[in-house]
């Protein structure tokens, strides 16, 4: 019997096992299904669609996308961050 992808449900019962890896084409299926990113269907990342990331999952996109930067970007971020921080625990004194 097939399904939607042209594949057996043996071949897809070892994508589920682990014992094989889906190849290109299937995970764009995949993708397009569940609308969730390839790195979301192989579990490199909690994100489903990072076109549409939520406020409460900004914590998990940031950490996937400052690994794709090199070491000076990742330290510019680290920068405009801390100061960030810094300035809003300045407006957060000045209301006390």
């Amino acid at each position: 019997m097939q399904n939607i992808f042209g594949k057996s449900e043996r071949v897809v019962g070892f994508y589920e096992t682990g014992e094989r890896d889906p190849n290109t084409e299937t995970l764009l299926k995949l993708s397009e299904l569940f609308d969730a990113s390839i790195d979301y269907i192989l579990g490199k990342t909690n994100v489903k669609n990072p076109d549409t990331v939520e406020l409460g999952h900004i914590d998990i996109a940031f950490a996937s996308g400052i690994r794709g930067l090199n070491k000076e970007n990742q330290e510019t971020l680290k920068n405009i961050m801390n100061g960030l921080l810094a300035k809003q625990e300045l407006e957060d004194l000045k209301k006390d």
